[in-house]
């Protein structure tokens, strides 16, 4: 019956699962939907780490890479940066564990920052220098420190 509910109605699964825990009704839970679930969710805090300092980085190398932009295209990039690294610190606030996650996950994350600011800043308007390939590092320039410090923002 549990299981049939899963495949229909997730959110009514998961308020009856919840229901059979507080109660102590173990034998009645589904436990192989269960453990994918909280898989699952341990895999989406990691992916909303990543997705945040993908961000983060891509806007960081932008501000380092073009530095001679005017400043009304930094003044964007700063406030970017701000949300995205208040963003990482209250996830790993949140959720400490997942600090001894965040050098893997920046090293996951910086490879697609890095086309993600490459891409945006090909777009470049207003007689912009367009930043050739080479000058974006293959690896991340940035220390742990400096990407999670709220007054980093330049090299």
């Amino acid at each position: 019956m549990t299981k049939a509910i899963y495949a229909q109605d997730l959110q009514l699964w998961i308020e009856q699962t919840i229901h059979q825990l507080q109660n102590g009704e173990f034998e009645s839970l589904d436990i192989e939907h269960l453990i994918e679930e909280l898989t699952d969710l341990g895999k989406s805090e990691k992916n909303a780490l990543k997705s945040n300092l993908k961000i983060l980085l891509a806007h960081l190398l932008k501000l380092n890479v073009q530095s001679d932009v005017p400043s009304m295209m930094k003044s964007s990039w700063y406030s970017s940066i701000a949300e995205h690294r208040q963003r990482v610190l209250d996830h790993l606030n949140d959720t400490p564990s997942l600090n001894s996650f965040l050098p893997e996950a920046i090293e996951k994350a910086y490879p697609d920052a890095r086309k993600l600011a490459i891409k945006e800043s090909q777009l470049g308007k207003f007689g912009v220098r367009i930043p050739e390939e080479a000058e974006y590092p293959i690896l991340c320039p940035f220390s742990i420190a400096q990407i999670l410090d709220e007054d980093f923002f330049e090299l």
